[in-house]
């Protein structure tokens, strides 16, 4: 699944991962500077969501060994 969510965001056209206050400043600043906000705050988002995505994993996995070794 984690997989699936990142593969979405990275072939997406268009992602908006700015809040309000953001889109205000990044429109200011221009289209160009927008956008490089805009793919700072995905990159930025990534991290959390794949080592969540990692630690659910490895638990997954982890129960599945122990109800195999179980029966």
């Amino acid at each position: 699944m984690t997989v699936t969510c990142l593969l979405l965001l990275a072939f997406s056209s268009e992602l908006q991962a700015q809040c309000s206050i953001c889109t205000k400043t990044a429109q200011q600043m221009g289209e160009g500077p927008a956008k490089a906000l805009n793919s700072g705050i995905l990159y930025l988002m990534i991290t959390p969501f794949a080592a969540i995505g990692f630690i659910i994993y490895r638990w997954v996995k982890l129960n599945n060994k122990e109800e195999k070794e179980e029966e």
